[in-house]
């Protein structure tokens, strides 16, 4: 009988303590209490191909797991009952000493583990694109000309010397909010960038989304030349993204652009991060430990030493407080430039009810909507900004003004387009219920929130010759012409104009600031701005005008075209009310017996003051803990050492830790 052929297979000799080595091993173990590396040796024939960064497979617990070789350590006596490594699953070193480190800090940053973050940072293996002979990427050339956008700003040619002579500047630049040069933020970040290459060093270009990517390609491959960058975005699928990864790990290209998932790209003797628009939403990751890619530039900044650029029209509250803490340097143009630069923008509250109507009607859109379309078509294309997508975005009683919502779940209704009125409709259920006023009975609805669907009717009517573009979410318009035009658009969606739109109209001011966030007037001035800078120069007769509640503090602060003084507001308000950046803010959600322990422990161990608890869904709770920043790291720390104690004593019950939530 012959014998068994896996049974006859001669064991790998791991050799003496003496003789193998030792690789440190970050094991793909999500669990708190093993949020550490460990130590295997490594067999005679896995010598030449363990090095640091490759990917392995290591027996951990009784299974076998994934795992990066972070180093390659010697043998000491303590060292001679490791286990061995199982094998190398490619010796393509992925993982670099320094995005390691990066990967710690974040982990560290947030309260959560190496592999949480490990998994944002190196995509998974695709292993044909790895074993492939790679493609040719020429060098970037040399821009012809000086730089004409960022000398136009005071520090903005000191910025690019020290980004030439490598030096790590760190800026936050607020651009004018204008479709003109002055304003272009994609020549910009390749300003920015074409310094840094020149000085010989790396650079990453983060953007918020993929519109936005389309445009900075597009540009940069007619600076620098096609092949000379790559995009690395998980939407580019799974081959085409390793292949970007291993591009700039191998050091082939010093040029990367990138969304969120690029923050962590392993860009070779990285000189610049710059980042388009930071207060955008998508920046957050959905996914445990849930970083921000603002803080994780920030980071990556600090170990690396390479300069940081935050740029954008707007200025978050965040970016402010490092401004004033003196770690970034402002850069914007002074006031008198920027009005004499940018659109006029005025206000026209909407708030006030029509004269011998019914008290509760407001009139939506005011006679200086249509003054100013009417003036603007007169020389190109005109923006209507909507911030509700649909056709009645919501429903109520039209009796006593009640909000319609779904009897089976609670959900307001909304309306869609019909041929007698709108139908009520749940967007959650999906079902048209036979609704009825809870309050008064009534049958009848009316619509106070009008969507962008909606809108184009009204204006169509009001305006029979023009064209009307809608461009939405659910259908996205990139450009228009220079022709007269009325483009209807929702927030984030604005197509751009060729010449700069003529007047833009920015309707239903006061449901962006309505929003029960911490951060609706922050928001709604970002979203304004971002349409404002699409529109012509005061100079070229463009203007724009805000339909809604004047006295609001961010319709002040665009009508000033001011957002470092709205920001600088904003933040002094946090810091009264005791909110972040000003403070550090852990939030704690899970089953109620488990975070009202957690919240005890925290707050015995740390001083915090705790917050809540509040009912959440499927029966959980949430509870907030904050304290100053000086004590933080603190707290932030002993929210992990909760976790490593429950996971490590198996304890029941879920618990969910977040720091500085993006959404308060």
């Amino acid at each position: 009988m012959s014998p068994n052929p896996v049974l006859s297979v001669p064991t790998p000799s791991i050799g003496t303590v003496n003789e193998s080595r030792v690789a440190r091993v970050a094991v793909d173990m999500p669990l708190p209490h093993l949020d550490r590396p460990f130590d295997y040796v490594i067999p005679d024939a896995m010598t030449s191909e363990v090095v640091p960064g490759c990917r392995v497979k290591v027996r951990f617990a009784g299974r076998q797991r994934d795992g990066y070789v972070l180093e390659i350590a010697e043998p000491s006596d303590a060292d001679r009952e490791l286990s061995p490594l199982l094998r190398v699953v490619s010796s393509e070193p992925v993982l670099g000493a320094e995005i390691a480190g990066v990967i710690r800090d974040v982990a560290d940053h947030y309260a959560g583990t190496f592999a949480d973050v490990v998994r944002l940072a190196v995509p998974p293996r695709h292993g044909i694109t790895e074993t492939a002979d790679p493609p040719d990427y020429p060098q970037p050339r040399a821009p012809e000309g000086e730089p004409v956008l960022l000398s136009q700003y005071p520090h903005g040619a000191s910025l690019l010397r020290a980004l030439a002579t490598g030096v790590a500047p760190r800026a936050a630049l607020c651009l004018a909010p204008v479709a003109r040069p002055v304003g272009d933020w994609v020549g910009a970040l390749i300003e920015a960038a074409s310094a840094t290459l020149a000085g010989g060093r790396g650079v990453l270009l983060l953007v918020p989304d993929a519109a936005d990517l389309a445009r900075l390609e597009a540009r940069c491959t007619e600076m620098f030349g096609r092949g000379s960058f790559v995009t690395l975005t998980a939407e580019k699928g799974p081959a085409a993204r390793y292949r970007a990864f291993l591009a700039a790990s191998r050091g082939r290209v010093r040029l990367v652009l990138g969304t969120r998932a690029a923050a962590f790209a392993p860009v070779a003797d990285l000189g610049l991060i710059a980042m388009f628009d930071d207060g955008d939403d998508s920046w957050a990751e959905p996914r445990a430990p849930y970083p921000h890619a603002r803080v994780v530039a920030a980071l990556r900044a600090a170990r690396q030493h390479c300069g940081l650029l935050y740029a954008g029209y707007a200025r978050s509250t965040e970016t402010q407080a490092m401004v004033e803490r003196g770690w970034l340097t402002s850069i914007e143009l002074p006031a008198v430039v920027r009005r004499e630069s940018c659109a006029v923008v005025r206000a026209t509250d909407d708030g006030t009810p029509a004269a011998g109507r019914d008290p509760a009607a407001h009139s939506r859109l005011p006679h200086e909507v249509f003054t100013t379309i009417r003036a603007g078509l007169a020389s190109g294309p005109v923006l209507v900004h909507v911030p509700r997508a649909g056709y009645l975005a919501g429903l109520a009683c039209a009796r006593c003004r009640t909000v319609a919502r779904c009897a089976a779940c609670a959900h307001p209704l909304a309306g869609e387009r019909a041929e007698r009125g709108a139908a009520p409709v749940c967007r959650v259920c999906g079902v048209r219920p036979d609704w009825r006023c809870a309050e008064c009975g009534s049958t009848e609805l009316r619509a106070p929130r009008v969507g962008v669907v909606r809108t184009a009717e009204e204006l169509g009517r009001a305006f029979p010759q023009t064209p009307v573009i809608q461009s939405s979410g659910d259908h996205r318009v990139a450009e228009v012409g220079a022709e007269p035009a009325l483009v209807l658009a929702t927030p984030g969606v604005e197509p751009i104009a060729e010449g700069g739109y003529a007047a833009a109209v920015l309707l239903d001011a006061e449901l962006l600031l309505a929003r029960a966030d911490l951060r609706a007037g922050e928001e709604a001035l970002r979203r304004w701005l971002a349409a404002t800078a699409l529109v012509r120069g005061a100079s070229d007769d463009g203007s724009v005008v805000v339909a809604g509640p004047a006295f609001a503090r961010a319709v002040q602060a665009l009508v000033r075209l001011d957002p470092i003084g709205f920001a600088e507001r904003e933040l002094a308000d946090r810091a009264q009310a005791g909110f972040p950046p000003v403070t550090r803010l852990v939030s704690v959600e899970g089953d109620v017996q488990v975070v009202e322990d957690a919240v005890a422990t925290l707050h015995a161990e740390t001083g915090a003051t705790p917050l809540g608890p509040v009912p959440v869904a499927d029966g959980e709770v949430r509870a907030m803990l904050r304290t100053p920043l000086a004590t933080g790291s603190a707290l932030v720390a002993a929210a992990k050492a909760v976790q490593m104690r429950r996971t490590a004593h198996k304890e029941e019950g879920s618990l969910r830790v977040r720091v500085d939530p993006a959404v308060l």
